[in-house]
C-alpha cells in the first residue's frame, strides 16, 4: 500500500477538486478561523520569533544527534518494561505489528489519529488479517465509515460539511438524528464506546518521544486516545524516527508552538504522557507496550539536501495558510500528506514517480515559510525538488526543449528584441477572445487557464519608451 490516495492523474484531479464548492468553502472558513485564532495566540505568547528560533535549534540538535537519542530512547523504553522495534521499511513496521496482533489473537484494534500509520498503510494490513480496525478520532471515524482518505494533517475531515456527514451516518450507520455536530458526535460516541472495551490492542501515533525518560507525548482534543491506550491490554505506539525531544524541557517548547500553530489554542484539551506498560499494583494502563520506530526513507532524507523537512512537527500550519491548498483541498494532492509539507515530503517518502506533480502545486508565495513554527524553508525545498527533477530528466521533454529555447533567446539580447517585437505583432492574429486557438505543447495548460488581454500589436519595451518620451516632453 503506497501513500497515494488517488489514481486519477494530477490535472484532472485538481480540476475536479476545484469544482467542489463545499470543500472549498469549508477549507476557506477553516483557514480564516484557525489563522485568526493562531495570530491571537502568537500575540499573547510574545517573542514569537525567538520561540521559533529555539524550536528550530531543538529540532536541528535532535537531527544532528539522532543516533544517540534513538539509542537512549530505546534503552529507557526497555528499562521501563516496554518493547522497541526499529523498522527500516513500512513493510517491516506493518509485519511487526501484525505479528504482535497474531500473538495476541487479536480480533479488534482501536486506533487514535496517526499520520505515520496512514503512511505505512497499517489499517489495510490488519484488515487483511481479518482484524476489525476502528478509528476513534471523530473525523477519522467518519472518513473510515465513508471509505474516504483524510485531507488534512490535523483536521482530517475538513473537506466535508455537516450535511454530508449526516448523509454518511444515515446511509452507512442508520443515523436518523439532526445535522448538529453535538447530536452526531453523541451518536458516534455511543457506537464506539463498546469498541474501547472489546479491543485487544490499542494503537497510537507519537507526537514526541522523550529520550531521557522513554516517555511518549500525545496531544489530542477528544479524549479517545486515553481510552485507546489504557483500556486494551496491549498498546502499540508508532512513531517516525525523527520525532524525539531530549527532555521534557524541550517538549514544553515544541508543544507550546504546536498547539498554537495547529488550531490556535494554548494547549490541546488532552496532553497525555505514557511511560511503558502498567506498573505493578496500578489499575490503569496496558499490560504490554510496544514502540515501533519507523524509518521508511527518513535516513536517506537525513543525509540529503532536504534534511530540513525532518524538523516538521506535523502542526498543519502550512496547510492553513497555503493559497493552493485553499483551492484544491487535501485530496488534490493525492497523498496522505497534503499541502506544502506534502509537496516536499511525499516525493521523498513515496518517490517522484507517484508524486512528481506536487512540487508544482505551489505558487512559491512563501506564506508557509512564515508560519512554520520550526522554520522549515518549504518554498525553497519545493524549488529544490523542481531542480532535481529537471536535472535528472523527470520533467516532460517538451518542457525541457522549450526551456532550452527560451534560455538561448534570453541569453542573446538582439534575438530577444526581435522575438519580442515579432511576438507583439503576431499576437494580433494569435489571440482570439482571450484565448490562443493554436496548441503549443507545454504551453497549452498555461494558456487554457488564462483569459489573455486583447493585443494592440505593441511590445512592452516600445510602449515603455513611448510613454517615457511623452512624459519627458
Amino acid at each position: 500500500m503506497s501513500m497515494k490516495t488517488s489514481n486519477i492523474d494530477f490535472k484532472p484531479r485538481i480540476k475536479a477538486e476545484m469544482e467542489d464548492t463545499i470543500m472549498r468553502k469549508a477549507v476557506a472558513m477553516a483557514q480564516e478561523r484557525i489563522g485568526a485564532n493562531r495570530q491571537i495566540m502568537v500575540n499573547e505568547l510574545g517573542h514569537w520569533e525567538e520561540w521559533r528560533d529555539r524550536a528550530e535549534q531543538i529540532r536541528n540538535h535532535v537531527l544532528e544527534n539522532l543516533d544517540a537519542y534513538l539509542y537512549q530512547l530505546s534503552e529507557k523504553v526497555t528499562q521501563n518494561g516496554g518493547h522497541v522495534y526499529f523498522a527500516k521499511t513500512k513493510e517491516e513496521a506493518t509485519d511487526y505489528i501484525r505479528d504482535v496482533a497474531r500473538q495476541k489473537q487479536a480480533k479488534k484494534v482501536v486506533k487514535s489519529k496517526s499520520m505515520v500509520t496512514e503512511e505505512i498503510g497499517l489499517n489495510h494490513v490488519l484488515q487483511a488479517e481479518g482484524i476489525e480496525v476502528v478509528e476513534t478520532d471523530l473525523g477519522e471515524y467518519i472518513l473510515q465509515v465513508d471509505n474516504d482518505p483524510p485531507s488534512h494533517i490535523v483536521v482530517p475531515a475538513i473537506h466535508k460539511d455537516r450535511y454530508q456527514i449526516q448523509k454518511v451516518l444515515h446511509e452507512k450507520l442508520g443515523y436518523d438524528g439532526p445535522e448538529t455536530p453535538e447530536a452526531m458526535t453523541l451518536f458516534i460516541r455511543e457506537r464506539i464506546r463498546k469498541d474501547f472495551l472489546e479491543a485487544d490492542i490499542g494503537i497510537s501515533g507519537c507526537n514526541f518521544a522523550v529520550a531521557e525518560t522513554g516517555s511518549i507525548c500525545l496531544v489530542t482534543n477528544e479524549g479517545n486516545l486515553r481510552m485507546a491506550t489504557t483500556l486494551p491490554k496491549t498498546h502499540i505506539a508508532v512513531m517516525g524516527m525523527e520525532r524525539i525531544a531530549p527532555t521534557f524541557e524541550e517538549v514544553d517548547v515544541l508543544i507550546t508552538l504546536l498547539c498554537r500553530s495547529a488550531v490556535g489554542t494554548r494547549l490541546t484539551s488532552y496532553n497525555t504522557w505514557l511511560t511503558g506498560p502498567r506498573e505493578a499494583g496500578h489499575v490503569d494502563g496496558p499490560e504490554e507496550f510496544h514502540l515501533v520506530i519507523v524509518d521508511n526513507g527518513r535516513s536517506k532524507i537525513l543525509g540529503s539536501e532536504f534534511k530540513d523537512v525532518l524538523r516538521c512537527i506535523r502542526c498543519g500550519a502550512c496547510l492553513n495558510t497555503c493559497p493552493a491548498y485553499r483551492q484544491i483541498g487535501g485530496h488534490g494532492y493525492g497523498s496522505i500528506y497534503p499541502g506544502p509539507i506534502g509537496a516536499v515530503i511525499s516525493p521523498l517518502l513515496g518517490g517522484y514517480e507517484d508524486f512528481h506533480d506536487l512540487p508544482y502545486a505551489c505558487s512559491l508565495c512563501n506564506a508557509c515559510n512564515q508560519v512554520c513554527p520550526v522554520k522549515i524553508p518549504l518554498a525553497q525545498l519545493i524549488v529544490k525538488h523542481r531542480r532535481v527533477m529537471a536535472e535528472t530528466g523527470l520533467t516532460p521533454k517538451g518542457e525541457r526543449r522549450f526551456t532550452r529555447l527560451f534560455n538561448y533567446a534570453n541569453a542573446h539580447p538582439a534575438l530577444w528584441k526581435v522575438g519580442m517585437t515579432m511576438g507583439a505583432k503576431m499576437a494580433n492574429w494569435m489571440i482570439k477572445d482571450g484565448k490562443v486557438p493554436l496548441k503549443i505543447d507545454v504551453l497549452n495548460d498555461w494558456m487554457d487557464a488564462r483569459d489573455l488581454p486583447a493585443p494592440d500589436g505593441e511590445g512592452f519595451r516600445s510602449w515603455f519608451k513611448r510613454h517615457q518620451a511623452e512624459r519627458n516632453k
